[in-house]
């Protein structure tokens, strides 16, 4: 199974955004804004297997499925807190590839 999340970690100069925009950067985000529902984009989610990159590993699309889109408004915060002793597993995603981590923040959103 392809690790979807480090996919690009080999691509040349990844986190230059027009590099980015070159290998389909955004395509995701416009996507689930301009063709699916937000409830659409949370099956996608759910299906994917998606899980958060903490200790425990919750489902992304479980979570995301908690919101309630009745009331406004909502917030997403980024915990970029590497707290867990010599892991930096979120400074790999963070500087490697800046720009698929803006998207997933967006497509949160």
């Amino acid at each position: 199974m392809a690790h979807i999340l480090l996919r690009q970690r080999e691509t040349p100069d990844i986190s230059n955004f027009d590099v980015y925009k070159k290998n389909d950067g955004f395509a995701a985000f416009k996507n689930a804004v301009t063709k699916m529902s937000p409830a659409a984009v949370v099956e996608v989610v759910k299906n994917s297997g998606l899980r958060g990159r903490g200790g425990a590993g919750f489902p992304t699309g479980m979570k995301w499925a908690f919101i309630d889109n009745k009331n406004w408004p909502h917030y997403v915060v980024a915990n970029a807190d590497e707290s867990e002793p010599g892991t930096f597993k979120d400074r790999e995603i963070m500087e490697g590839n800046p720009f698929q981590f803006l998207e997933g923040l967006a497509i949160a959103c």
